[in-house]
């Protein structure tokens, strides 16, 4: 009876020790993330973590230090490019609705658009620095075109994140302490599926290695058409 309680494989320890792991990345983040300007580097890593965390390959710190690592430079330009970007967007919002100016109206309006356009945008533009290798401005451009094709996945995404954003402006210290602790990463893991179901449609088809019997079939088919067109 205990030792199927203490079982690795009882699902609840399994459960417990999923949510440590977890918890171990978001602290991993954390730490990363305190220099402020490594915050791209360290949610691509994040990312590419959770996505390993799913399918179990791999061990936590490593595969999140292996993409810090890998992505460190274009991972932190791109988090310093949207730090930057999401600055001028709320400027913009603000200046504009306090504007008393002809034409104010519709700039706000204008820089709305293009505030909508960048929170579509980063909902992806880590995600898929994470598993491809591609210019920074090929990783911006895709990640638009990746939620406007995926529209379904993109909604679920975007109402994870829109949740997390509201517990946190409309709730008590507690929730907050919680989502520094842990809640970055759990959004992210359970973002990773919706990744992953995106991903897999630009992924090439992995090569199934052929048999030793499919090989002698294969070369005995060619055989035969050799003789036919002898």
């Amino acid at each position: 009876m205990l030792k199927e309680i203490f079982s690795p494989d009882n699902p609840v320890w399994r459960f417990f020790i999923l949510i440590g792991r977890i918890w171990w990345l978001n602290i991993l983040w954390l730490i990363c993330s305190l220099p402020i300007f490594t915050i791209g580097a360290s949610t691509t890593a994040l990312i590419y973590s959770c996505m390993k965390l799913r399918k179990d390959e791999g061990y936590v710190t490593e595969n999140f230090f292996k993409s810090f690592k890998q992505n460190f430079r274009q991972g932190t330009l791109l988090g310093l490019i949207y730090i930057i970007m999401g600055a001028l967007i709320g400027l913009g919002l603000i200046f504009w609705n306090h504007a008393t100016i002809p034409g104010s109206k519709l700039a706000w309006a204008v820089v709305l658009c293009v505030g909508i356009l960048y929170f579509i945008s980063i909902l992806y533009v880590f995600a898929i620095q994470s598993r491809f290798i591609n210019t920074i401005k090929d990783t911006i451009r895709y990640s638009i075109l990746m939620a406007f094709t995926n529209f379904k996945e993109t909604i679920f995404i975007a109402l994870i994140v829109i949740g997390l954003v509201l517990a946190n402006l409309f709730s008590m210290i507690v929730v907050n302490f919680i989502t520094l602790n842990i809640g970055m990463a759990i959004v992210m893991y359970l973002i990773a599926l919706h990744y992953e179901e995106v991903f897999k449609k630009y992924m090439p088809e992995p090569e199934v290695q052929e048999s030793y019997l499919d090989v002698i079939e294969r070369e005995s088919q060619a055989g035969k058409k050799k003789k036919r067109y002898r």
